[in-house]
């Protein structure tokens, strides 16, 4: 199984944001096209991965199917022509690669902004859609358990994890310490703005607003974040309204001005988050009692610092990612004899019972506990060795002799055909 195991991958490291957005599955979208794989497919351990940086799809086939997936992915976004798309993904067709892999993006590696804390709740939520289709076995269910647990001690062990590593992250950051459950205002929604946006998204009762020039791309956000939008037209009273206003639109000239404060008399005390370059909030606005300014150089300085702290974190990561997938190695290759084991152990069972059936006829029933212990007993010890000879030939690679000449002495095969 293990070496069965492959992945395709659309990320930004090969995909520009146009491409990327074209190619996005929500839950739905990611499941119909599990859905699919499965009936055109003789697959298992299906994962799909889908985030604003990645669409990936994992599986388990003995075929490659990498090429064929990555078409079918294509038709089913609406793309006919896919070959001008083909070059944008990576595709991982040997297994370790394919584990190696789903370990460095889980746990942040590979990720826009490194240590990107939303990406192991990410992999879990694609987990669940796996689990709600029946389409994870034990191979992906052990891989992905493995996975949680090696990010668990990526947070407990080590800084990779800490402190606000993107200028849109910290500015969200900065947000939390500044009071209690505020009313946001967010106002301009290019990239940086609407990144600022889905990263409130993530906070629990966020109570956001947003404003953007073009009404329809502000509806377009909200509709999938679930935020209020307010008209451009009615800015004046959404800051008078708002505790946080975090601004990122592009003109030359600041557009919160001291003047504007002034005309908003009587408003209560208010933060201002100028993530803009040029700056959109002019710093006069400081002036203006209960008014605070946070600006960009700040908040990147912010960003900056725990972005050290995490790319000095990364070799410590990846000992616990080379731990854990050693880890997951040997249990892959062990589950190569599981099989071998279990025919032994039914056919050692089986020559138990039919002993004891010949030679306990006339036992009472404490003597026929007493033998059924000794006997279950001798037989765990008879099986000792040999499980334990097969599992270390696992590790050497050696496992197929072993269970050769397993099968030959116990004739394992003709006993499962028989029972």
């Amino acid at each position: 199984m293990y070496n069965q195991f492959k992945s395709i991958s659309l990320s930004h490291r090969k995909a520009p944001l146009a491409i990327r957005e074209q190619l996005a599955l929500n839950e739905d979208s990611a499941k119909g096209i599990m859905l699919r794989l499965k009936d055109f497919f003789d697959i298992t351990d299906v994962l799909t991965v889908s985030t604003c940086n990645r669409t990936e799809i994992y599986y388990s086939s003995a075929e490659d199917l990498n090429e064929e997936i990555i078409k079918l992915l294509l038709i089913e976004k609406g793309i006919s022509d896919v070959q001008p798309f083909v070059d944008y993904f990576e595709t991982f067709s040997a297994g370790e690669n394919a584990v190696q892999h789903l370990f460095e993006v889980a746990t942040g590696l590979h990720s826009q902004v490194v240590g990107d804390m939303q990406i192991p709740n990410q992999i879990k939520h694609a987990y669940q859609w796996t689990a709600d289709l029946n389409l994870a076995g034990p191979f992906l269910h052990r891989l992905l358990h493995t996975i949680f647990f090696a990010n668990k001690r990526v947070a407990q062990e080590t800084f990779f994890r800490d402190g606000a590593a993107s200028v849109s992250y910290a500015a969200v950051d900065l947000v939390e310490g500044l009071m209690p459950n505020p009313k946001i205002l967010v106002v301009g929604l290019g990239e940086i703005g609407s990144d600022v946006c889905r990263n409130l998204a993530q906070k629990q009762d966020a109570d956001v607003t947003i404003i953007n020039r073009t009404r329809s791309k502000a509806d377009a956000l909200a509709d999938e974040l679930g935020f209020r939008v307010a008209d451009v037209s009615d800015i004046e009273s959404e800051v008078a309204n708002a505790d946080v206003i975090i601004s990122s639109i592009a003109r030359d000239e600041p557009f919160f001005t001291k003047e504007m404060m002034v005309r908003l008399r009587g408003m209560s005390f208010k933060y201002f988050v100028d993530l803009s370059v040029p700056r959109s909030v002019s710093p006069e606005v400081e002036e203006i009692p209960g008014v605070m300014l946070y600006t960009i150089d700040s908040i990147r300085s912010r960003a900056d610092e725990a972005l050290n702290k995490r790319l000095e974190s990364i070799p410590q990561v990846r000992e616990i990612i080379d731990e854990a997938v050693l880890e997951f190695n040997d249990w892959s290759k062990e589950m190569i004899v599981s099989p071998t084991i279990q025919k032994l152990k039914g056919a050692l069972e089986q020559i138990r019972k039919e002993e004891l059936t010949r030679f306990t006829k006339n036992l009472n029933d404490a003597e026929l506990e007493k033998v059924e212990r000794i006997t279950t007993s001798m037989m765990q010890k008879i099986l000792k060795l040999p499980v334990l000879q097969l599992k270390a030939a696992c590790k050497r690679g050696e496992a197929e002799t072993l269970i050769d000449v397993l099968n030959d002495l116990f004739n394992l095969e003709k006993e499962q055909v028989r029972h």
